[in-house]
């Protein structure tokens, strides 16, 4: 598990939010299952022998050869288990065969009620494989996040010793399961009749589960005298919640569709659903899925006096919308306020009336389906299946799939050699598509269908007789036909279906589409229907990467993992979320974009061509002035200091008047706030930021321009200083036109800026104070390298020297002088943009980490579905963590890798991950850098100030949660001396149990993760030492080459193997971070950002017995060898930091709780900062947090709300000027009408030559400043 190295000296400003959702699971039972069931409750794919058979795979028993093993270890052997009846089953264990290499090392589980249909077990709803074994005799158990109700139980070996083969033995815990089950076929049901009848209800719960192959049909319907019924229906594979009002309603206002729950519950699955009416709301739930709804005002009052189960009785006069009839399927344990239906109906009772044939036990019809699971998915099939009569002249093929996605390949055969050919029957976006392709004819090409990739089971057939050639959707045989001459025939000798086999295998198939991703079940072929289990018994054709007797279709979409609203759509592998319609983006739509411009009556714009409404806005300007100018004084101190203020206080971007310094000499002013999700810009505009054309002139006076702004002098200087970054754009197109350098070298241009009349500046927007460069000279990317703008060159072609310019000490832009723009030929165009600041000191909450023993942490990050971490930073450190949160596997990390890269890496359950920002300039420079990472179901993002966002795909299958138990902690590392010990007894952890502050306890003695990060200049070195009583250890050190080994002694009557890394000069002074991962004998190690790298041990797998964990110094080192105890009495003199073996961190035990945990230091031990390679001379004293203004302040709008006060005045004035400016406005409202409502586009003045070719400049140029000048907009 990659983990902490350290912390970032400097400064942090944190946000934290999260979205998340917890699942809870519990134990029920768990005894033994599988050791007293006789052998034939076991059977396998295959066995090695006889002694190597089903019967003896039985934990921790040694009959026969000591477990199962199979003919051939592949991936599509597997061992089942009948455990007599359906069984509530909470966990599983494993364990290698007996006195052999053979064991697992993962393994699938799958569970069925008959034998067939498998359903596989996935935790988290997502992850499908388990780990198994690292050896052939410690039995690994996993327990199931939520207990399995099942009769047979099914294990498909994944991967193995690489060593051995396939070994299992194995135990499922557990405890009976009883309930009642009743079927329908479909056109059954009976009634239920309260007795005495029930007083209306204002709480009813309603509890049940059911398993069907039908994707529609009503459960139960309850209803009372008021004829107000309830039902739950299926439809389309999504269960539904309708309350009806009024007797035979079948209208839009007597029908509501309340609530859809679930997905793909046509599955033959069972699935639980419970009703909850509370009131005026109602809870459903179906499986692990919950959702709330309001229920309308007339449905709240339920007087409910019976109860239909298993149909709508009677409904079928009444127009059932939605419903296509009655249920077909099974019940189970149907309880409508603790009253079991089921029982009741079994036991004749009185009240129950019984429709049709009602079978008090499951009868389901058995029909075998297959799951293309990928790219390299196929099934072989030769035409004869076996089975008179003689395939007739032709072919037929039908077949029933299911998919999301929206292309792929369902059969594909050659046609007689004779003349060759081929034949396609494929999807299409979303259609069934047939291509008959013979040499020197034109393809014939049919369709039928649509929409065909909604997760729900479509019937497809294929037809050919005697020159006629049909293709049928969903039974509709006149979907697509097509003629053809009796030479054209479509015959086969085998047909392959999904896709094709891989090239070489000798199989003649051809596939010029998407592999078929989906599955298909009812497989027929002449009208002969394949029997899937003899395929899967290598009796008939071939496959391969195929799932037989299992659909493995999952909803990603149920539930919707987008936010916000957003819609979500999705293909076999993975989903996606449309987030248009709401304000924010991202994989889930989690992340707020750029807010909504308003529009209609708050802003309205108004034409210079409205004569008549400009003189009366003049006259309410005029009143509105005179008022101000009445209460200006008593507002002097009642508008935010800042954008950002405003923003705090829930504000969007708009028009605001400005107090920069409260109660002090400088006046409001006002100014445009940009509120982005990222910054809050103060945009200040002066008299000219459009492009501005320079044409050549009479004389040989340079071009010379001065710029207004909208603020004064004080308040220009009071933005840039309490702001923590300030830019103005700077752009000069040119064309003959050079613009710093003359050929003899002397200055061209110049601008000046700065406070007053700004001091002369020589450098051009994006490049440094002094350097008479432009952007391009900085980067190394002007047109002619000798040059240091693109427009030094004299070209003749049009060039552009632009950027922004981001010293707040020479901002903002007083003047500007071009002097290259008198010669013939000459053009260009220049552009000063508005000033922008962001970051008010005044309204941050900021922590400093200036001493060695500064540290931060928060209570546990719950995000364990989408979360998302935002913070600014400023250090003059080259590298450190920022912060951490841990989980007994699961942790997140934001680090500072470099002095130009950020790096976010987490690990959810499935192996770490990362993703990272280079920067390209160094972070290091003591200015604020702005950090967000966000990790979602989806992805992993990480943006870095304005650079383009990084991503990581989450694994397609892996782990949805992210559980973290640990508190966020800004991390603490430690300096260590030569004689320095810090002692953990992890022998007498076990035995107290796993402490709160350093996680749980260690895993299995076939593996272990290691990780931390240090800092020395030392070699040789002793980093870290773990002993067991046996007389087995683990080293980790630096040789005298500067290199790092990893010593393992896992057999205590052999020496230590060592394991040599690659990486060099490790003993530089600069941070490392050491990942090192072991499972048996294969060991890998990663060091900082270099490759991995791989070895395997050759002595010994099993690390048990585990006594002692060491950093530094080893006292006892009586047991170790002459070497090795002289490494170890070396010890380490540098920094440890994010020490963590296992769960174990005992670096922090040491630091942070001496006192509770089993830790023993000597020497010395300090607080460090591993990052930093010095101390801040000025530091102050720690401190841990620093809040900043908080309060509930009313949310308002531009200028309006910018006012606080109550005072009588200035009410009465207030009302007076509505009075006046409602009475002027009653006469423009002719004029303005057509213009409520929508948003005036920004016109964008642009230059019009007026002779010679045009600028390319695309008719405007990037602008960040607020609304043009050019367009008035007032607040009314």
């Amino acid at each position: 598990m990659d983990l902490w190295s350290k912390k970032v000296p400097g400064i942090i400003a944190l946000t934290l939010s999260c979205w998340c959702a917890a699942m809870a699971g519990g134990d029920v039972c768990r005894s033994p299952l599988v050791s007293n069931l006789p052998p034939p409750s076991f059977r396998s794919s295959s066995q090695l022998s006889g002694s190597h058979g089903p019967g003896f795979a039985k934990l921790n028993r040694r009959e026969g050869a000591g477990g199962w093993s199979p003919r051939s270890s592949d991936r599509y052997q597997w061992l089942e288990v009948d455990l007599g009846g359906r069984t509530q089953i909470t966990a599983v264990a494993t364990q290698g065969r007996y006195g052999s290499s053979d064991w697992l090392t993962a393994y699938l589980l799958m569970f069925s009620d008959t034998g067939h249909n498998w359903k596989q077990h996935r935790q988290e709803d997502n992850i499908g494989a388990f780990a198994g074994n690292s050896n052939a005799d410690s039995v690994v158990q996993h327990k199931l996040r939520h207990p399995v109700i099942a009769r047979y139980v099914r294990l498909f070996p994944l991967d193995w010793n690489p060593h051995g083969r396939i070994g299992l033995r194995l135990e499922t815990y557990g405890c009976p399961y009883d309930s009642d089950v009743v079927s329908f076929d479909g056109h059954s049901s009976f009634l239920y009749r309260w007795s005495p009848r029930p007083r209306q209800a204002t709480r009813t719960s309603i509890s049940l589960k059911f398993k069907t192959l039908r994707n529609s049909g009503t459960l139960l319907r309850a209803e009372g005298r008021s004829e107000h019924s309830l039902t739950l229906e299926l439809e389309k594979g999504k269960l539904l919640v309708v309350l009806r009002k009024g007797a035979g309603s079948s209208s839009p206002d007597g029908r509501h569709r309340l609530v859809s729950l679930g997905s793909l519950l046509d599955d033959q699955h069972w699935h639980r659903v419970a009703v909850e009416h509370h009131g005026d709301h109602l809870n459903l739930t179906v499986d692990g899925s919950t959702a709330w709804v309001q229920i309308p005002p007339g449905f709240t009052l339920w007087d409910h006096d019976q109860m239909s189960v298993g149909g709508d009785r009677g409904l079928a006069a009444r127009g059932a919308v939605g419903s296509d009839g009655n249920f077909c399927g099974c019940l189970e344990n149907v309880r409508y306020n603790g009253v079991n239906l089921v029982d009741l109906a079994r036991q004749s009772d009185q009240r129950v009336t019984v429709k049709g044939n009602v079978t008090f036990s499951c009868v389901e019809p058995v029909f075998v389906a297959m799951t293309f699971t990928g790219p390299q998915s196929f099934l072989r099939l030769p035409r004869a299946t076996g089975g008179p009569p003689p395939a007739p002249p032709g072919v037929a093929v039908a077949l029933q799939f299911r998919t999301w996605n929206r292309a792929g390949l369902l059969l594909t055969f050659d046609l007689p050699s004779g003349g060759g050919g081929a034949v396609w029957l494929y999807l299409s976006k979303a259609a069934l598509r047939l291509r008959v392709h013979k040499p020197g004819r034109a393809p014939l090409e049919l369709s039928a269908g649509s929409a065909l990739n909604d997760g729900q089971w479509h019937s497809a057939a294929l037809v050919s007789r005697r020159g006629h050639l049909s293709v049928a959707v969903d039974g509709d045989e006149g979907s697509a036909a097509g003629r053809a001459s009796p030479s054209f025939d479509v015959t086969a000798a085998q047909l392959f279906f999904g896709g094709c086999p891989a090239e070489g295998s000798g199989h003649e198939c051809s596939n010029p589409f998407d592999a078929f991703q989906g599955c298909v079940r009812l497989l027929t072929v002449d009208d002969q229907r394949v029997d899937p289990i003899e395929v899967q018994r290598r009796l008939i054709g071939s496959y391969g990467h195929l799932q037989i007797d299992v659909c493995g279709i999952i909803d990603r979409c149920s539930p919707n993992h987008c936010e916000h609203g957003g819609g979500c759509s999705q293909s076999w592998t993975t989903f996606h979320c449309n987030c248009s319609g709401s304000s924010y983006g991202g994989a889930t739509c989690h992340t707020l974009s750029r807010p909504l411009g308003r529009c209609g009556g708050q802003r309205v714009g108004l034409r210079s061509n409205l004569f008549a409404a400009i003189i009366i806005i003049i006259i309410i300007i005029i009143i509105i002035v005179i008022i101000v100018v009445v209460v200006v004084w008593m507002l002097r101190t009642i508008y935010e200091q800042s954008c950002e203020a405003y923003k705090h206080r829930g504000n969007t971007s708009g028009y605001y008047y400005i107090d920069v310094d409260g109660s002090g000499p400088i006046g409001p002013q006002l100014i445009y706030c940009d509120m982005t999700e990222d910054e809050t810009w103060t945009v200040i505009q002066h008299n000219n930021t459009e492009l501005t054309r320079v044409r050549p002139s009479a004389g040989r006076a340079p071009h010379a321009a001065r710029f207004a702004y909208a603020s004064g002098d004080g308040q220009l200087a009071a933005v840039i200083g309490q702001s923590e970054h300030c830019e103005q754009e700077l752009t000069y197109r040119c064309r003959r036109s050079r613009l710093l350098h003359a050929p003899d070298g002397s200055a061209l241009s110049w601008w000046a800026g700065g406070p007053g009349e700004g001091r002369r500046q020589t450098h051009w927007g994006g490049a440094a104070p002094g350097s008479r460069q432009c952007a391009c000279g900085r980067q190394g990317s002007c047109v002619e390298p000798h040059h240091g703008c693109n427009c030094d060159a004299d070209r003749t072609e049009w060039a552009n020297d632009s950027g922004l310019l981001t010293h707040k000490e020479t901002l903002p832009v007083r003047s500007l002088v071009l002097g290259d723009v008198q010669r013939p030929g000459s053009e260009g165009a220049y552009r000063v943009g508005p000033l922008r600041c962001h970051g008010d000191k005044s309204v941050w909450n900021a922590a400093f980490f200036d001493q060695e023993t500064s540290y931060l942490h928060f209570p546990t990050f719950h995000g364990e579905l989408s979360a998302d971490i935002s913070f600014l930073f400023k250090t003059t450190s080259s590298s450190g963590v920022f912060l951490e949160n841990l989980g007994i596997k699961d942790f997140i990390r934001i680090e500072l890798s470099s002095p130009t890269e950020v790096l976010f890496s987490f690990d959810v359950g499935n192996g770490p991950l990362a993703v990272g920002v280079s920067a390209g300039f160094p972070l290091d420079d003591g200015r604020w850098h702005r950090v967000r990472a966000e990790r979602n179901v989806k992805e992993a993002s990480l943006r870095l100030d304005g650079l383009p966002a990084a991503t990581q795909d989450a694994p397609a299958d892996g782990h949805v949660h992210l559980q973290l138990n640990s508190q966020l902690f800004i991390e603490v590392s430690a300096t260590l001396k030569s004689g320095t010990s810090v002692s953990y007894a992890l022998d007498q952890r076990a035995a107290n149990g796993p402490n709160g502050s350093d996680g749980a306890p260690p895993s299995s003695p076939g593996a272990e993760n290691i990780s931390l990060s240090f800092r020395t200049n030392q070699s040789p070195a002793l980093l870290l030492y773990v002993a067991s009583h046996r007389g087995e250890y683990l080293a980790l050190l630096l040789n005298k080459h500067d290199k790092l080994e990893v010593r393992y002694r896992l057999d205590g009557s052999k020496s230590a193997e060592t394991l040599h890394s690659k990486v060099r000069n490790l003993a530089n002074g600069h941070l490392h971070t050491v990942t090192i991962s072991r499972l048996a004998d294969a060991v890998s190690l990663q060091i900082d950002q270099n490759s991995k790298e791989d070895f395997n041990l050759t002595t010994g797998v099993e690390f048990s017995g585990i006594r002692l964990l060491v950093l530094g110094r080893v006292h006892d080192s009586g047991a170790l060898d002459p070497e090795m105890a002289r490494l170890a009495s070396l010890g380490f003199a540098g920094c440890l930091s994010a020490v963590l073996f296992n769960s174990v961190s005992p670096l922090k035990a040491a630091l942070l709780h001496p006192d509770t945990s089993p830790v023993t230091v000597t020497g010395p031990l300090v607080q460090s900062i591993c990052g930093s390679t010095s101390t801040n001379p000025h530091a102050a004293e720690p401190t841990h947090h620093q809040s900043g203004q908080s309060g509930s302040v009313e949310a308002g709008r531009p200028v309006v709300n910018a006012v606080r006060g109550d005072s009588a005045l200035i009410g009465g004035l207030i009302t007076l000027a509505i009075f006046v400016t409602a009475s002027a406005l009653a006469a423009t409202a002719r004029f303005l009408h057509r213009r409520q409502g929508t948003c005036p586009g920004r016109d964008i003045k642009t230059v019009k030559p007026e002779d010679g070719p045009e600028l390319p400049l695309g008719g405007q140029t990037c602008s960040h400043n607020g609304p043009s000048e050019n367009q008035k907009e007032y607040f009314i």
